[in-house]
């Protein structure tokens, strides 16, 4: 069931939190590579909506998107707007990062709990949860013709698997589905903003699993 409606509240905020920083993010990449406006909303719709849709068709559901389209017109009128954005502190792709990394924690928590609704296991819950998370970051990596951050060495990936996985193990067990939601969503975001922050990753072969990178090193 991936109607917004058999979501809890938080789990709804959370999903249209998602899709607008996901479509964000989604725009100010296009918007790097001078794509026209046209470009910008769709690369940031397909970020917005891509990790869900793969996630309802690896679960075998309908994809939500078709029958309530209030999503897909979310991340377009977001990206739109994005594209008016002048000036933005930090510079535009220093807020792509931080956007992408709220989106990540977000959708990571609601695809963990979708998947569990639709009667998945735990183990293919958390899964899908980071399939929720990536997805959309992914195909926008491939349009954009972008290294996708999910085949990094950076804490992205496992940031969205932590979050989920959290989720499935504290939703219904140790906390409510709300509680639980929170926890998760702070978990995720904790772990891909230190990883940011303190340039924390996962070594290649002949490195220690997990080191840093100091700012100006070249990335892995």
């Amino acid at each position: 069931m991936t109607d917004g409606s058999a979501l809890p509240s938080v789990l709804i905020a959370l999903m249209y939190f998602g899709d607008m920083v996901f479509a964000f993010s989604g725009a100010v990449v296009a918007g790097r590579h001078r794509m026209d406006l046209l470009g910008i909303v769709l690369i940031g719709i397909v970020t917005g909506i891509g990790g869900g849709t793969l996630r309802d068709v690896l679960l075998g559901n309908p994809v939500w998107w078709v029958h309530n389209p209030l999503e897909l017109v979310l991340c377009a009128g977001t990206a739109f707007a994005a594209y008016f954005i002048r000036g933005i502190p930090g510079g535009r792709e220093d807020a792509a990062a931080w956007a992408d990394a709220i989106g990540l924690s977000a959708f990571a928590v609601v695809g963990a709990h979708i998947a569990l609704a639709a009667g998945a296991s735990a183990v293919t819950a958390a899964f899908l949860g980071m399939v929720t998370a990536t997805g959309g970051g992914l195909i926008r990596d491939l349009l954009t013709q972008t290294r996708p951050m999910i085949l990094s060495s950076d804490l992205y990936a496992t940031a969205a698997l932590v979050g989920a996985a959290a989720y499935v193990l504290l939703a219904g067990r140790l906390l409510p589905p709300q509680g639980a939601a929170f926890a998760a969503f702070a978990l995720a975001f904790a772990v891909r903003a230190a990883a940011m922050k303190f340039h924390i990753r996962f070594g290649v072969i002949g490195e220690p699993i997990i080191t840093t990178r100091r700012r100006g090193d070249p990335p892995a």
